[in-house]
């Protein structure tokens, strides 16, 4: 296990006892748990270890992988992508899923908002683990829903969040914004949406 991997879990620990333990000798521990995590994080990031802390402990209760739903639309052997403000690289359309949303509205939310489109769920393709799938390092641990989706309206436009949104060629496709999707999980999108009897792939 890297660094990161190592903290992130010890930051999962301390933020799990903290929420269970009403000891406050053992909350010390779980507190100073934090303390070494994010002093961890900072030499491999650079960043302040109180920085690093503020960032992880939005929430308290028990730690648990945070979603991100991305959703695969093709038309004509393209895929429909949405172009990142933050860092003007492409990505399928997706985001983190809300609380209260079922997985596929909030796919659908996140395309409508991003593209323009409306669009349907049809399946589920993958459930994936981050960490295992070539994406850069990242600080909390995200399991990612890859739906396949079908446009039912709408049309071209962009957001606060995107300032372009194209179709690109299954072969031809632009510089990836990694963080969020991988030409590995396009192809593989692209499989399931030719092949809507394939099983659903996770890990």
């Amino acid at each position: 296990m890297s660094v990161l991997d190592l903290s992130r879990r010890l930051l999962a620990l301390s933020q799990t006892g903290l929420h269970f333990s009403q000891e406050e000798y053992d909350r010390e521990r779980y507190r100073e748990m934090a303390q070494i995590a994010g002093e961890l994080l900072a030499l491999e990031s650079g960043l302040s270890p109180e920085k690093l802390r503020a960032a992880w402990q939005v929430e308290d209760g028990y730690a648990t992988p945070k979603i991100d739903v991305r959703g695969a639309v093709f038309r004509d052997e393209q895929v429909l992508m949405v172009k990142e403000r933050v860092d003007g690289k492409w990505t399928l359309p997706g985001g983190w899923a809300d609380v209260n949303d079922t997985p596929s509205h909030a796919v659908e939310k996140e395309i409508e908002q991003e593209s323009g489109f409306t669009a349907r769920a049809v399946k589920l393709a993958a459930v994936l683990d981050r960490n295992r799938h070539n994406h850069p390092k990242f600080l909390y641990h995200v399991w990612k829903m890859f739906f396949i989706c079908e446009i039912t309206g709408g049309d071209f436009r962009t957001s606060y969040e995107t300032t372009d949104v194209k179709f690109f060629p299954i072969d031809q496709l632009p510089e990836l914004s990694t963080g969020r999707t991988t030409a590995a999980q396009i192809q593989r999108a692209y499989q399931h949406h030719l092949e809507r009897s394939l099983p659903t792939e996770f890990d």
